[in-house]
């Protein structure tokens, strides 16, 4: 009956969840169902498992979502992502659309952009490129999954990503984990997708399909309540916030706008490379600071430190640019709160769920799919991340239940924990792209198109191209270690 009842519960949450409730309602009542069927203590576990996971969560993660989410509002308030979009207008022009918008969007989504603020940024850039090139519109949610939801996110060294972030306290590692292999992926990935766009795009041609104009319905998918709820548990940005505080009325030069993009990268690779690894940070032993350790935060401190160096950039470049600078960074704040509790409430659930005595057919079974560990990892984090239409939900989930396993697993068989960082990261960005993923209905509710119009190409570009460079980074990873 208790694995019934996890099953009961995981069906309870995804059909309501993709009918548009609240994740914050849904996770507790689901991780109530599975105690329930258990016959184990519901209050004891809603106050104290599913909390005391929630909490966890949050503990590690909340100041990425914070800082993440200011710094894509100054980015977007100071019109720095407007003034990337548009060199990108203008270098590559309509005859290179498709490249235009992939590559806007992996510039300022790999410079730690929300991904929200860039698909309010890009759809208009690619409504407009597209329209130019005489493109049809159903291929623009594709080209902008393609630059902002694939290698950017997951396989890109040195993403700050949240998907990037969370393997690092439980293997240890830093955001460049396994740079090489990540590096080959991202370009299969681009690869793929630049070659599969390029071959729809001739394909439409060919059945002389043209662009059709429609209303911009960005704004109105900004304020949908439904869109909202389905995407604050998928990314790290509540759409709600788009609107508010004040643009600047002028855009700032391209200098400008990349410079905060180049700060991000330069301040992480700096401080998980040279600076923390040379600092004296014995003090973290003591009880009073957990104790933890540098592997155990050393990750999450480079990441909060280069986003917070990013944003006094933004800041101090763009002061007349900012109108209203309080407004701004209030809206940014906002605009992490729901996506960050949203995320812990199905970290939450999880724990209950792995708490139930009945899980360990479920672990038992994760743990005997042929091919070691690099494979039953992949699996796991990939049917998760499906479930939940989260990568950063259903990754956090499989590590919290089976991390400390795979090190051991790791250790026996001699495996980098950098490879096992790499490898959790890139599963958690194929499968999340399924149909209820809030980042897609959120996407293709701001382009104003419908999953009949578009979905088929996104799997291509977001789930296919994924899985291939997934799929190599195991392959080379188990012949040749991690690199």
């Amino acid at each position: 009956m208790g694995l019934v009842g996890i099953l009961l519960a995981l069906g309870f949450l995804i059909a309501l969840a993709y009918r548009g409730w609240s994740v914050l309602l849904l996770a507790p009542l689901a991780a109530l169902i599975a105690a329930a069927a258990a016959r184990e203590p519901l209050l004891a576990h809603w106050t104290q498992t599913f909390m005391g996971g929630a909490t966890k969560f949050l503990a590690e993660f909340f100041p990425l979502f914070l800082l993440g989410a200011l710094f894509g509002k100054l980015m977007d308030d100071s019109g720095s992502v407007s003034a990337i979009a548009n060199l990108m207008t203008d270098r590559l022009g309509p005859r290179r659309a498709m490249l235009a918008v992939v590559l806007a969007g992996a510039i300022v989504t790999y410079g730690g952009v929300s991904l929200f603020v860039a698909f309010f940024v890009l759809a208009p850039m690619a409504q407009s490129l597209f329209q130019a090139a005489d493109i049809p519109r159903r291929l623009m949610p594709a080209a902008i999954v393609l630059g902002t939801s694939t290698f950017t996110m997951s396989a890109l060294p040195g993403t700050p990503a949240i998907q990037n972030a969370i393997p690092m306290p439980f293997f240890g590692t830093t955001p460049f984990a396994a740079p090489g292999l990540g590096s080959i992926a991202s370009l299969i990935m681009l690869a793929f997708g630049l070659w599969w766009l390029q071959r729809a795009e001739a394909a439409a041609r060919a059945r002389g399909e043209r662009y059709r104009a429609t209303e911009d319905v960005a704004d109105k998918a900004a304020k949908d309540d439904f869109v909202r709820e389905r995407a604050i548990a998928a990314r790290e940005f509540d759409p709600a916030e788009i609107h508010r505080g004040r643009h600047g009325k002028n855009m700032p030069p391209a200098v400008c706008a990349v410079l905060p993009l180049v700060i991000v990268i330069s301040v992480n690779l700096l401080m998980s490379l040279v600076i923390l690894p040379r600092l004296d940070l014995s003090y973290l032993s003591q009880e009073r600071w957990g104790p933890t350790s540098l592997a155990s935060v050393g990750g999450i401190w480079s990441v909060a430190t280069a986003l917070t160096a990013a944003i006094l950039t933004v800041v101090a470049l763009n002061w007349s640019r900012l109108p209203s600078l309080r407004e701004s960074m209030d809206a940014g704040a906002n605009a992490s709160v729901l996506p960050a509790v949203g995320v812990a409430s199905l970290v939450g659930f999880g724990a209950v769920v792995a708490d139930m005595p009945a899980f360990a057919v479920v672990r038992d079974w994760v743990l005997s799919i042929g091919g070691g560990p690099l494979v039953s990892l992949a699996v796991a984090i990939n049917v998760l991340a499906a479930l939940t239409g989260s990568a950063s939900g259903g990754m956090t989930i499989a590590l919290d239940v089976l991390g400390q396993t795979y090190m051991r697993l790791a250790s026996e068989a001699n495996i980098d924990p950098a490879l096992l960082h790499r490898v959790a990261t890139i599963s958690a960005g194929t499968l999340d792209s399924l149909p209820h993923n809030g980042a897609v209905v959120s996407l293709l509710a701001v382009c104003g198109l419908t999953h009949r119009d578009s979905y088929g190409d996104i799997v291509m570009v977001g789930i296919v191209g994924a899985l291939l460079g997934l799929v190599a980074v195991i392959l080379l990873g188990s012949q040749f270690g991690s690199f």
